[in-house]
Parts: C-alpha cells; structure tokens; sequence
C-alpha cells in the first residue's frame, strides 16, 4: 500500500474512532497517528477497546477474538492502520 493510501486509511480511522465511540469533544484532527488510544489524553477505557474491536470488523472485516492480540493492534492509529493493512485482503 503506498503512503498516500495509509495516511488516507489513518485519516478514516480517525474519524470512525470519533464516530464509533462518540467522543463529542474530539475532533479527527485531534488525534496523533502515534497518540496512545489508552492511558493517554483521549481517556478511552475497556468498553471502548470493544466498540473499537467492533469497528474493525463492521468496516475491515476483521475478527479479533484474542484480547492479547487486541492489546497489540488497539495501541494507536499506526498500529490500527497497519494491522488492517497487513489482514484486510489476507
């Protein structure tokens, strides 16, 4: 994928967080590609780990059933974009 797509894929995921996990006083643009989704300034918690889970699988098609692999990919938006972009066509 060339870096055009993956930074147009990591401006998607940005704004279907903000969506998915209706965080009204964030906007996309807000968020830092390498910003910690938890622990960090946007405050997300467990529940949100599993609308993001959720999210992932509407929109990508991909199933995490394992938390631990889960912890690996929900890190940040690199993370996130580059998982998809790794397991969306395998």
């Amino acid at each position: 994928m060339s870096e055009q797509n993956a930074d147009a894929l990591k401006e998607t995921l940005k704004k279907q967080i903000v969506q998915y996990l209706n965080l009204l006083d964030v906007k996309p643009e807000d968020i830092r590609n390498d910003e910690p989704l938890f622990g960090g300034d946007l405050g997300l918690d467990s529940i949100d780990s599993l609308e993001l889970v959720v999210l992932l699988e509407r929109e990508y098609g991909i199933k995490i059933n394992n938390p631990a692999e889960g912890r690996k990919i929900l890190i940040d938006v690199n993370h996130m974009a580059g998982y998809i972009q790794a397991h969306q066509n395998a």
